[in-house]
């Protein structure tokens, strides 16, 4: 068993980074280099790259929540707050890669019918605060592993803490989807905002 855990770790941390590399890739490299295209250049890579980075964005998010929910599973009951915390923000991100981002990514680059501009709108809201996410989720997995807040032992979700942690995530969550960029519009909001988020996280974990 100790084996097999190691492999799963091992294979999480893999999908994780082909996943985060993308959606890195997608929000710091991609995004500009299609306001400065040619419309040639464009096209072209909304034929090509764009559907080929896609598939391993969404499959390295797969692989990188099914590995997750074994090791979740192995711990469960018995784990740190920011082990909790971490897999929120890891579940959410999976579920709008696969239910928000590819779909309207899908009508964004032509491949299904649609108004193209609101899917990219919906595709690039999600995706932002996916990085938004993307600094305190990986915080988590690497404080759990030192205990973190509340310690390895039974988490309190009544804790003012953890209710506060909730109402964050699920008001950021609703933002993805329904709200707008704000500060996440730049390359640098959306990196200052994660780190931010972060600070706060870790406060909110440890002080109330």
């Amino acid at each position: 068993m100790e084996v097999l855990g190691f492999l799963f770790r091992w294979s999480h941390v893999l999908f994780g980074i082909t996943w985060i590399g993308m959606l890195y890739y997608f929000n710091f490299v991609q995004g500009g280099y299609f306001k400065q295209a040619s419309p040639e250049g464009l096209a072209d890579a909304k034929a090509k790259l764009a559907p080929s980075a896609l598939w391993w964005f969404r499959w390295g998010a797969m692989g990188t929540f099914l590995t997750g929910l074994y090791l979740l599973h192995s711990v469960s009951g018995y784990a740190s707050n920011y082990i909790w915390i971490g897999s929120i923000f890891g579940t959410l991100m999976f579920l709008n890669v696969w239910l928000v981002i590819w779909p309207n990514q899908q009508v964004a680059l032509g491949m299904k019918d649609g108004d193209a501009a609101a899917a990219g709108a919906k595709a690039l809201l999600a995706s932002r605060h996916n990085v938004l996410f993307s600094a305190p989720m990986v915080f988590c997995m690497l404080a759990s592993g030192h205990g973190g807040a509340g310690g390895w032992a039974a988490v309190d979700w009544s804790a003012p803490s953890m209710l506060a942690m909730l109402a964050i995530i699920v008001l950021l969550e609703i933002n993805a989807l329904k709200g707008k960029q704000g500060p996440l519009t730049t390359v640098n909001g959306v990196i200052g905002s994660s780190l931010v988020l972060t600070a706060v996280m870790v406060a909110v974990l440890n002080i109330l």
